[in-house]
């Protein structure tokens, strides 16, 4: 499969502002191409539990184990740098027939309309990028690894997701991120083969997805109380989205902490609006109080618009405080809260094990919601007071020290309950065990 990159307006734009503020006698001093690479590898062992009480499927469960090699070099000297980056992932089956089939963290296929077939007995993928490197200007075309507000690879699951295209990023300024790009294909996190960039509710339609998704963006941290980000990104033929967020922490004491912050995105559709028309604001506020080794959040989130809030199918691209385990609470005009509790155990002597405990509670008035059912099917249009709330508990340890140092243990744990209105947020149960272990080879 084969792709043409066309550089958008909004890429040129970015990329013709970018500061080449280096003098080319450091880059010169590149530690090289062997000298500077290095090799990790990344073991996770996942199991996911589903009980979905509506449907009655209680026992949908898949169990497998994952594994991860990434090369990366260093750059050859010059004031023009190469190098290269790969990785090979596989993936193992070890529990999950046909009739429990389904969690996403292994392939699936329909045996027919209705019902599931059990998941491969293994699945791989390989990938690799080559890369430039002038003065601290850093472009790279092939397979990639993202992480931002509107394209983040998919990291929850056995395997991560990732991108073909070309991402360009810049660090002249210390503490200012400046990044842009253009993808074409995504290799979700459980499957072996590359495909077309959609999104999340316009998955369910054949022929809605688009070419290609072009972003650019900067994030700030060089303050040591205030980061903050900036993106635009156009998903050709579907829509612009533009995100800003800013976080703030003000420290009261050695013990206390202040952490106000907001989200905001605003999604408008673009082109030939293959999913329709979207007019879509999202924001979120939150404010933690952390005193000592406990913090408590609290957080309000509202969808002003009359489709739900939509993001990159199987990412991350959803940096919004309510974005639960289960639920995103971004169904069409959705107001949701929160409230959270965390603990770090080093407080009584166990360093490495923490905790997070929260309830989400949403309600929507789903009346005014957009009835174009070929962009999501999720809601019942019928439902004027579409309610859920959501339970979550995660528990985590991390080995300090010893053969397994940096070992990490999680179990997570959602419950979520939701009204009849929520045509598929259903009532559902669901526990993850993850055991990651990272290890550094070189």
């Amino acid at each position: 499969m084969t792709s043409a990159f066309r550089f958008t307006p909004l890429f040129i734009a970015f990329t013709a502002t970018m500061p080449l503020m280096a003098q080319a006698d450091e880059q010169a001093k590149a530690e090289g191409f062997i000298e500077g690479s290095s090799l990790n590898l990344h073991f996770r062992n996942a199991y996911f539990n589903r009980n979905n009480l509506n449907t009655g499927v209680r026992d949908n469960r898949e169990w497998g184990q994952g594994f991860v090699a990434r090369f990366e070099s260093g750059y050859t000297p010059g004031t023009v740098g190469f190098g290269l980056d790969a990785h090979a992932m596989l993936g193992l089956k070890l529990d999950g027939g046909g009739g429990h089939a389904g969690t996403s963290i292994l392939p699936s296929h329909f045996k027919n309309e209705d019902e599931l077939g059990a998941a491969p007995h293994s699945f791989s993928t390989a990938g690799a990028a080559v890369k430039l490197k002038a003065f601290d200007t850093e472009l790279k075309a092939g397979d990639l690894f993202l992480t931002n507000p509107v394209i983040a690879g998919g990291e929850t699951r056995m395997l991560p997701q990732t991108f073909r295209g070309v991402s360009l990023t810049n660090t002249s300024v210390d503490g200012l991120l400046l990044e842009g790009g253009q993808v074409s294909f995504t290799k979700p996190y459980n499957q072996s083969g590359h495909r077309r960039i959609d999104t999340y509710y316009g998955a369910l339609q054949d022929n809605r997805d688009s070419d290609h998704l072009s972003w650019a963006g900067a994030s700030w941290s060089g303050s040591e109380n205030i980061t903050t980000n900036l993106y635009a990104a156009e998903l050709k033929d579907i829509w612009n989205q533009y995100y800003v967020d800013f976080d703030y922490t003000y420290v009261v004491n050695d013990l206390v902490s202040l952490n106000p912050g907001v989200h905001f995105y605003h999604t408008q559709d673009t082109g030939q609006a293959l999913l329709g028309d979207i007019d879509n604001n999202t924001f979120s506020l939150h404010f933690t109080v952390n005193a000592g080794y406990h913090s408590i959040t609290a957080a309000y989130q509202r969808v002003n618009g009359d489709t739900p809030f939509d993001y990159i199918n199987l990412g991350d691209s959803v940096y919004l405080d309510n974005s639960r385990m289960y639920s995103d609470f971004n169904a069409p005009n959705e107001r949701s809260w929160k409230l959270q509790y965390d603990y770090d155990f080093a407080g009584i002597g166990i360093a490495g094990l923490s905790s997070s405990l929260s309830y989400s509670r949403g309600e929507a008035d789903l009346t005014k919601a957009d009835q174009n059912r070929t962009y999501y099917d999720y809601y019942n249009p019928a439902g004027k007071h579409a309610t859920h709330w959501e339970r979550d508990l995660d528990v985590k340890y991390v080995f300090q020290e010893g053969n397994l140092k940096d070992l990490s243990v999680l179990l997570r744990y959602a419950s979520h309950r939701a009204n009849q209105a929520y045509a598929s947020e259903q009532d559902n149960d669901e526990i993850r065990l993850i055991v990651d272990y990272p290890l550094n080879v070189f």
